[in-house]
């Protein structure tokens, strides 16, 4: 990665909220947002947040729909920079390095904090090429063996190597839902990303998928930081060891209301209006 700057003293004068909870092990965050705001134009979709996310768990975005779950998640790799009238305000840490900072490339910021979408999003080639396409456009100039290596590693860290490994030339397009999202997870994981980030990967999945999905999490948590996105609160119960809360505020911009371990969430949350949503009293 480019030359990255640390995050300036004035940057540090909000601490985040999962810190003054006390909730979150200081020494293996990984990620975190200080007072991150983001704009569409002249419209605030969030408004200060103030999250730290740890290495090896599975953090869950729970809230309304439009209150800037994916908005949220979606800046914690620059990929609202896609839209032409989006910016932020505040700062993203990886490490302590400022990721909104000018001299980091976006790129990169992608690669070491890698995205799996709502809708399976397999690109139009084979199973193997659909995994071998983010090391090709990162330059990758090793041999086709060690290509296959890390195409059949990614497939099984994503456990869909055993129900592809003698169809790898057909197209990524061709497998069922399910499968299409495993693979494009194994995609993500093929550049060996440090955290992934999961917009309700199993919103279009049935049932048996999304179990297969929520194992897969479970498991990849082990070598990867996870967050995900999730309108889904038994998933969000089964799967997370933290939680965020959102809400919309006055302005319609979203804000993190509650964070905590999930079984505080679900269990014993401060703010009446977590307890609501996640009972399901409204939402």
């Amino acid at each position: 990665m480019p030359v990255l700057i640390n995050v300036t003293q004035k940057e540090r004068e909000t601490e985040p909220i999962s810190e003054e909870m006390g909730v979150v092990d200081r020494a293996n965050v990984v990620l975190e947002t200080q007072r991150l705001s983001v704009f569409y134009g002249n419209f605030k979709a969030i408004h200060d947040v103030n999250l730290s996310f740890q290495k090896n768990k599975i953090t869950a975005l729970i809230g309304p729909s439009g209150c800037g779950k994916s908005t949220l998640l979606r800046a914690l790799n620059r990929m609202n920079e896609l839209v032409p009238s989006a910016r932020a305000e505040g700062a993203v840490l990886y490490r302590g390095h400022n990721l909104y900072a000018p001299n980091v490339d976006p790129v990169e910021v992608r690669r070491r904090i890698g995205m799996v979408f709502q809708k399976p999003n397999p690109f139009p080639k084979s199973i193997y090429e659909n995994i071998a396409f983010g090391l090709r456009i990162n330059g990758w100039k090793g041999s086709k063996a060690e290509m296959d290596d890390i195409v059949e590693r990614s497939l099984r860290r994503a456990a869909l190597w055993d129900e592809v490994k003698d169809k790898l030339k057909q197209l990524g397009t061709s497998l069922s839902g399910g499968q299409q999202q495993r693979l494009c997870i194994a995609r993500a994981i093929a550049v060996e990303p440090e955290v992934i980030l999961m917009d309700e990967p199993c919103s279009a999945l049935d049932p048996i998928a999304t179990l297969k999905i929520e194992e897969l999490m479970i498991e990849l948590v082990k070598q990867y930081t996870i967050i995900i996105v999730t309108h889904n609160m038994q998933q969000a119960a089964r799967v997370s060891d933290y939680t965020a809360m959102m809400m919309m505020r006055p302005d319609r911009s979203g804000e993190v209301i509650e964070f905590d371990t999930t079984e505080t969430i679900f269990t014993k949350p401060k703010d009446k209006r977590t307890e609501d949503y996640v009972s399901g009293r409204f939402g």
